[in-house]
C-alpha cells in the first residue's frame, strides 16, 4: 500500500501581507498530480489544515474541492487537527465522511480507533491489515483530565495517548502494520520561523522513542522535510510560509507498506509558484549588479548594508524586484553612538527643529537634508500659527 505523507497545507494563511490562495490552488494541482501519478492509496494530512481557527469562506471552499477531487481520484484521506485548526469545526461532519473514505482524527475520544485498511487489496476483509491512527495536537491543560494524565505537559498528554493506540494495536491480528499521525514537536526537529511555538523553551519536544513501536509515524508542525529516523519523519508545509524556508525543498513522503512492514519511503517535490531570495548588499550594487538578475521574479527578502539608510530605499528595490516584502538594515560599519545616550541628546536639543532632525537621525541613521529641513521648518511653524489661533 502506497501512502502520501503531507500536514501544515495552513489553508489562507498570507505571506508578508501576500496572499497564498493562487499557491494553494496549485499545490492542490500538484497533489493530485502526484497521487495519480504514484498510484497513492492512501493521503495522510499530519495537522494545521487551515492557518487560523476561523477560515474564510473562500478557505474552506478551497479544502472542500480538495477532498472532492481525492475521493474522484479514489483514495482514501485521513486529516488530523493541529495547533492552528479548530478540532472541532475541522471534525464537523467526520462521522459522515467515514463513508466517503475521508477520516477526520480530531477528537482525543478518536485517536485509538484505527482506520484499518486491507494491505493485499484483492483480499478484502482478510488477510494482513494497516491500522492508521490520527492524534490530534493535545493542548496540554484541555486533554490531560480526559487522558488521565496528572501533570499536564506536551510528553505526558503524547504518552498516554501513544499507550492507549498500542493497547489498541495489541488487541489486533497478527501482522497489522501501523500509521502513526502526530502533530507534535519531536526531539530532534529542526524549526522555522514560521511554526508557532507549541511551548516555551523546548519544554514541549516529546522523546522520538515513543514513536519506535509503530510501522511508520507522520508527524505534523514543522515546516521543513525531516528524517528523524527511517520510520519517523516531518513532511514539513508543501508551500513556504517564511524566508527562514527559503532552502527547503517543498514537497511530501512516499510511503510503501507490505505485509512484512515498511518497504520504502522516498521523497516527492513541489515546486512553488514563486522560489526565495535572501539578498544582502549596498543598494547600488544590488540595482546593478547581473549576479542579481535570477532574484528579479523573486519573493525577496532584503538587508541593505549602505552606512546610511537610502532615502526611498524600498521604491527603488522594487524597480528590480517588484515582489520585495521584507526590507532591513545592517550597516557595513558600525555606527558610533559617541558618549550620549539618544534620551542625552534629544534633553540638549536647542529648539525644536533639532529636536526633529535629532529623531530622524536616530532611526534611520540619516541626517535631515536641506529639503527635509525646510519641510520641517515649515511644519512647525504652521503648529505655532495654530497654537497661536486657539
Amino acid at each position: 500500500m502506497k501512502l502520501l505523507h503531507t500536514s501544515d497545507w495552513h489553508l489562507g494563511r498570507s505571506f508578508h501581507g501576500v496572499g497564498t490562495l493562487e499557491a494553494q490552488r496549485r499545490f492542490a494541482d500538484q497533489l493530485l498530480e502526484t497521487v495519480t501519478a504514484e498510484k497513492v492509496d492512501v493521503v495522510l494530512v499530519a495537522g494545521d489544515v487551515y492557518d487560523r481557527a476561523l477560515p474564510s469562506v473562500d478557505v474552506v471552499n478551497l479544502f472542500d474541492d480538495i477532498l472532492a477531487r481525492l475521493n474522484g481520484a479514489g483514495v482514501q484521506v485521513v486529516v488530523t487537527s493541529g495547533n492552528h485548526d479548530s478540532a472541532t469545526r475541522l471534525g464537523f461532519g467526520g462521522r459522515l465522511l467515514e463513508s466517503a473514505g475521508v477520516h477526520l482524527r480530531t477528537r482525543v475520544a478518536d485517536l485509538a480507533k484505527p482506520i484499518l485498511l486491507p494491505l493485499d487489496p484483492a483480499n478484502e476483509g482478510a488477510g494482513p491489515q494497516l491500522a492508521i491512527y490520527g492524534i490530534p495536537y493535545l493542548e496540554p491543560r484541555m486533554v490531560a483530565e480526559e487522558l488521565g494524565v496528572e501533570n499536564p505537559t506536551h510528553f505526558g498528554v503524547t504518552e498516554a495517548a501513544v499507550g492507549l493506540i498500542a493497547a489498541d494495536l495489541a488487541t489486533r491480528a497478527p501482522g497489522t502494520q501501523s500509521v502513526v499521525l502526530a502533530h507534535t514537536f519531536a526531539s530532534g526537529g529542526i524549526t522555522s520561523a514560521s511554526e508557532r511555538e507549541l511551548a516555551v523553551g523546548g519544554v514541549g519536544a516529546v522523546p522520538l522513542d515513543l514513536f519506535e513501536p509503530f510501522t511508520y509515524t507522520a508527524l505534523g508542525h514543522l515546516h521543513g522535510p525531516q528524517r528523524l529516523s527511517e520510520t519517523v519523519r516531518y513532511s514539513g508545509s508543501p508551500l513556504p510560509y517564511s524566508f527562514s524556508e527559503a532552502a527547503h525543498k517543498k514537497g511530501g513522503w512516499l510511503v510503501d507498506i507490505t505485509q512484512e512492514g515498511l518497504a520504502g519511503v522516498s521523497k516527492v517535490d513541489w515546486a512553488p509558484g514563486k522560489a526565495l531570495s535572501i539578498l544582502s548588499g549596498k543598494l547600488e550594487e544590488l540595482l546593478s549588479l547581473d549576479a542579481y538578475s535570477a532574484d528579479e521574479d523573486n519573493y525577496c527578502q532584503v538587508t541593505l548594508t549602505d552606512n546610511e539608510h537610502p532615502p526611498l530605499a524600498m521604491e527603488r528595490l522594487r524597480t528590480r524586484f517588484p515582489h520585495t516584502l521584507v526590507l532591513m538594515f545592517a550597516p557595513e560599519t558600525a555606527r558610533d553612538a559617541g558618549p550620549q545616550s539618544y534620551g542625552e541628546r534629544i534633553a540638549k536639543a536647542a529648539d525644536e527643529l533639532d529636536l526633529c532632525c535629532g529623531f530622524l537621525d536616530h532611526v534611520r541613521h540619516r541626517g535631515a537634508d536641506d529639503d527635509e529641513q525646510r519641510l520641517l521648518r515649515a511644519a512647525l511653524a504652521g503648529v505655532r500659527e495654530q497654537d497661536g489661533a486657539l
